[in-house]
């Protein structure tokens, strides 16, 4: 991988992890509910993507299509309502070993296959997820592990469904004007918005604008040019940022169950892209 993208790569996986603290941040401050966030998210996320297309000179008009849209929905949707109850470590774990299994079965399913250390890395990342998540004490909700589950698998699809398209920024604008009205008609099914506080609608623009708009922009553009399930080990390094920013921003326990996870899982991403891919049988 150019190094250019390795860091483009790196930007975007910080970006996710903010996605995750924003949203903790207002939802464990009780300050915007989740449909309201998710509707701001998405329609301020839009109008940067929009805005981002026009400095172009070139329309959003046609762009985009309702199957990605409806993913993004769901996404957006199911991780507000997850992190009502969930710790971002617990939810950024939740959210992309969903979509480690969604992108690397769909690798696998069309004839990509693992070397031995890249199976050996796949095996190291997956035993840090495992052992975070273990039932114990703190052990997240079923119900709302369940949901964030739903959400990372259709983030996962979301982002198969942009490889290879032509023009990726214009593509991620389209989708998420499709899917703005979507979100705002559940907002406001879901209650006023006017019980919303200052803070908590700052979180939602924050998300929307940088870490989504812009985030998803940089995704959108790297992930053409990473295999699938490169794609899906590089991701695993959100919940690791996002359990940091957790203890920094949130006051998180730092535990050594998550110290020893943490590790795992970046070295089982080490090791798999530092591995050759095999050719195609």
């Amino acid at each position: 991988m150019p190094s250019r993208f390795m860091w483009l790569t790196a930007l975007t996986m910080l970006a996710f992890a903010g996605n995750s603290l924003f949203c903790r941040l207002a939802l464990a401050e009780g300050s915007i509910d989740a449909l309201s966030f998710t509707g701001i998210r998405l329609s301020s996320g839009a109008a940067m993507l929009c805005a981002l297309v026009l400095l172009r000179r070139q329309t959003v008009l046609g762009r985009g299509n309702w199957a990605s849209a409806t993913a993004l929905l769901v996404y957006a949707a199911g991780f507000s309502w997850a992190y009502m109850h969930l710790s971002a470590a617990a939810g950024a774990l939740i959210l992309f070993a969903a979509v480690q299994a969604t992108m690397v079965g769909y690798a696998l399913a069309h004839g990509e296959r693992f070397g031995l250390r890249q199976s050996g890395g796949v095996l190291i990342a997956a035993t840090g997820l495992v052992v975070l998540l273990l039932p114990g004490w703190q052990a997240p909700p079923l119900a709302a592990a369940a949901v964030m589950g739903v959400a990372g698998m259709a983030w996962g699809m979301y982002s198969l469904r942009g490889r290879g398209v032509p023009d990726p920024l214009g593509e991620t604008a389209g989708n998420f004007l499709r899917a703005t009205p979507l979100a705002l008609a559940i907002m406001w099914l879901g209650g006023p918005v006017l019980e919303a506080q200052p803070s908590g609608v700052l979180y939602a623009l924050a998300s929307g604008v940088l870490t989504s708009g812009l985030g998803y922009a940089l995704w959108y553009a790297v992930v053409p040019r990473l295999q699938a399930s490169t794609a899906a080990m590089v991701q695993l390094s959100v919940p690791v940022i996002a359990a940091v920013g957790g203890v920094l921003l949130l006051g998180e326990a730092l535990t050594l169950r998550l110290v020893l996870s943490g590790l795992a899982v970046l070295g089982g991403i080490a090791i798999f892209i530092g591995a050759r891919p095999r050719s195609r049988g």
